[in-house]
């Protein structure tokens, strides 16, 4: 049946008992200020880093020794004058300048500062990424080569965004960083805040679920599974009950410490000493010496007939 028009009526009082509600909670709404930073600009500067990162398996085609400074150098230029606008955005907000928004020039000139800042550290930043293909390839022995790795794995998708955030992070630019490894986090189901330091050699296996929290530390050629999050073990407040922001809450993980499927390691006093290994399902809130393995008791399976009221003993056996 085909829509009646005539109930098009009802649009405008359900319009205006919208726009009512922008006085009632504006606390979520951002009228009459100047624009923050866009997601949509956010997510092309991602887009054209990794094009920058990992030339020749993206966008572009055909590149080659005698093309790529040209190519390299546009996308230099573009980014210069996204991220300068972009970070300049972030930074008046952060500093609550929100309502002069013609007045901005100090903002956009330290934008530009940070946006070349950032820049100049992409060389160093490939390096510690080319260290994270390799772990993939080392780490997975189905992996054929490196070409797999940076086409298909979303491990490497979600640490590539993070390194990048990190820097950002680094130079104490607001919004955009979170903005950046949010959008991964969609993307790939793995969430690391840009706040987590993170050393060379990071290998995620699989990774839908993994959360690696803010203050987290990690070392050189650590290896997690899907599911792992590493977090805070609880929130503490202070007199008036708020929270207690710039602590550390969440745990430190050591060189070469693999964490397998679904283990959970929470408290920033917490630290998974190097070399360990950390079984699937394991529950931690205290720290693990080195050369250390962790491991639950293996569950008891039983396996019923199909009379449900008769339990077979030869298919009871563990697991």
């Amino acid at each position: 049946m085909a829509s009646d028009f005539r109930l098009k009526d009802q649009l405008p009082d359900i319009t205006e008992r919208i726009v009512t509600t922008y006085d009632e909670l504006g606390t979520i709404n951002h009228l009459d200020h100047c624009p923050l930073p866009s997601l949509q600009e956010v997510v092309a500067a991602i887009d054209d880093l990794t094009e920058i990162i990992y030339p020749g398996y993206r966008r572009r085609e055909g590149l080659h020794r005698g093309n790529i400074s040209y190519y390299v150098g546009d996308l230099i230029d573009r980014l210069h004058d996204r991220l300068t606008s972009q970070i300049g955005r972030a930074l008046r907000h952060e500093a609550g300048a929100t309502s002069d928004c013609d007045g901005n020039a100090d903002y956009e000139a330290l934008g530009q500062a940070k946006t070349l800042q950032f820049l100049g550290q992409l060389p160093e930043l490939r390096r510690t990424l080319a260290t994270d293909v390799q772990a993939a390839y080392d780490g997975d022995p189905a992996c054929k080569n490196l070409d797999e790795v940076i086409f298909c794995y979303p491990g490497l998708e979600a640490i590539t965004i993070y390194r990048l955030a990190h820097v950002l992070y680094k130079l104490d630019i607001p919004f955009i960083p979170r903005m950046m490894t949010e959008w991964a986090h969609n993307r790939t189901g793995i969430d690391i805040h840009p706040g987590a330091t993170i050393g060379n050699f990071f290998f995620i296996d699989h990774g839908t679920g993994v959360v690696i929290g803010q203050t987290c530390e990690i070392g050189e050629r650590v290896k997690i599974y899907q599911g792992v999050t590493l977090g805070a073990l609880s929130f503490p407040t202070d007199g008036d009950g708020e929270l207690v922001r710039g602590l550390k809450r969440h745990p430190t993980i050591e060189d070469r410490v693999v964490i397998y499927a679904n283990a959970t390691i929470l408290g920033g006093k917490t630290t998974i000493g190097q070399d360990a290994v950390i079984g699937s399902n394991v529950w931690l809130t205290s720290s693990v010496d080195p050369h250390t393995t962790v491991l639950l008791e293996k569950p008891k399976l039983k396996m019923r007939s199909e009379d449900p009221d008769e339990l077979r003993p030869e298919l009871q056996f563990q697991i």
